[in-house]
């Protein structure tokens, strides 16, 4: 009878051990700091910058997605938000009953009203007069820096926008118009390159103002390998020249061309895919091949044709020492870092439609042989320069391409 009335004890506390663990778990569930909208409708009593320091800057308009941020009451009632005719992306983290943070959506508005509209789950409406600033375009690149006279080119940005009483307009440096746009989209616009242009900076200008490119056409600053009046010999391999078929781009160019595996570590012919340019057997000055004064704000350019199809290995960049010759151990070793590119990675396979030009922030030059990442060095580790392509550790398919490199500098980013 002890014995059971024991047991019977144990399993009375066990069941409201069991109980009190359910009762818990709910009221965890029951989170009471979980948001939660509000009734009523909100009120705005105004809108500022979201620096607490600079809280007393108030706003009357803002930019295409700037942050702002909107001081009022009941402001959880707020269900959506509009700005013109444009939906803006609310996140409750940043919401309380007197503020609201957001960013002005970065869709141009279709019907400019200068409203926002605060919306409630029932549906009501509050409106606030609040203007939305479109910026100025942005002309952050171009298809190919060294496009001929007469070739079409498409410019890359931001609030490219055509308007029917200020159409968009491009100039050519030396105010030089172009009199050709083909298409025109909010990111990109592509154009027949005018007679007469010039190397320098291209200008866009549409209703919203005037931007200047962030890159000079045809630029020939920090030039280090041109391969008519720059070029490689000296070394081992000073690369495989051409200039037909296809036609270069500014004369003399460097192609990698013949049987690249799919599978790491297959026979390659070194020859046929690399040039080695080292400063010191090259006649180059001592020194570095361009002002490395300021490393992180470079960028390493250059022309490129993909005439056929690419599916394996990466082209592989590497700056070396003025001193570095006749060795190329650097390539499986981790002393210098170097750049990777390999654009048919996302496709399975990579051509071009001609020429264009390719661009690397010097700070991207950070892969050792092993995959592992090095520091950027600095300066006098840049007197010599090696482009290979190479299919170790970069798996893919057979192919035979036929890459062709032009005009290879180093300028400052704008």
């Amino acid at each position: 009878m002890k014995s059971w009335n024991m047991n019977k004890i144990r399993y009375i506390w066990l069941l409201i051990v069991v109980l009190c663990a359910g009762s818990v778990f709910n009221a965890c569930n029951d989170d009471p700091d979980k948001y939660k909208i509000a009734g009523g409708v909100p009120e705005v009593y105004y809108v500022r910058v979201t620096d607490p320091a600079s809280a007393d800057s108030l706003l009357v308009e803002a930019y295409m997605d700037n942050t702002i941020c909107i001081v009022g009451n009941n402001l959880r009632s707020v269900y959506k938000l509009y700005f013109n005719d444009q939906e803006a992306i609310l996140n409750t983290s940043f919401i309380t009953d007197n503020t609201l943070i957001v960013a002005v959506p970065k869709e141009i508005p279709e019907v400019v009203t200068n409203k926002m509209y605060l919306i409630t789950k029932k549906n009501d409406t509050v409106t606030y007069d609040f203007g939305v600033q479109v910026p100025e375009p942005v002309v952050a690149s171009i298809s190919c820096e060294y496009a001929h006279d007469g070739d079409i080119a498409i410019l890359y940005g931001d609030y490219l926008i055509d308007d029917p009483d200020i159409p968009l307009t491009i100039s050519m440096a030396g105010d030089i118009p172009v009199t050709e746009i083909l298409s025109i989209e909010k990111t990109q616009v592509s154009f027949r390159i005018p007679e007469g242009s010039e190397k320098g900076y291209i200008s866009v200008t549409t209703l919203y103002g005037t931007s200047r490119s962030k890159f000079q056409f045809r630029d020939d600053r920090g030039m280090i390998l041109d391969w008519d009046n720059l070029n490689a010999d000296g070394g081992w391999r000073s690369g495989n020249l051409d200039d037909t078929d296809p036609e270069g781009i500014s004369g003399l160019y460097v192609r990698f061309q013949g049987f690249m595996s799919g599978d790491s570590g297959n026979t390659w012919d070194e020859d046929a895919f690399c040039f080695n340019l080292w400063g010191v057997s090259n006649g180059r000055p001592e020194g570095d091949l361009f002002d490395t004064s300021d490393l992180n704000n470079m960028l390493l350019k250059f022309e490129v044709n993909v005439v056929e199809n690419w599916s394996s290995g990466a082209l592989q960049m590497i700056f070396t020492p003025w001193d570095l010759s006749n060795s190329n151990g650097y390539y499986t070793d981790n002393a210098y870092p170097r750049g990777l590119w390999r654009p048919w990675g996302s496709t399975g396979n990579y051509t071009t439609d001609g020429w264009i030009t390719v661009s690397f922030s010097l700070s991207e030059f950070k892969y050792a042989h092993d995959g592992a990442t090095l520091e950027l060095p600095g300066p006098g580790n840049y007197g010599g320069l090696t482009f290979f392509v190479y299919s170790g550790g970069v798996n893919g398919k057979d192919c035979n391409p036929n890459i062709c490199i032009d005009n290879i500098r180093v300028v400052p980013a704008e």
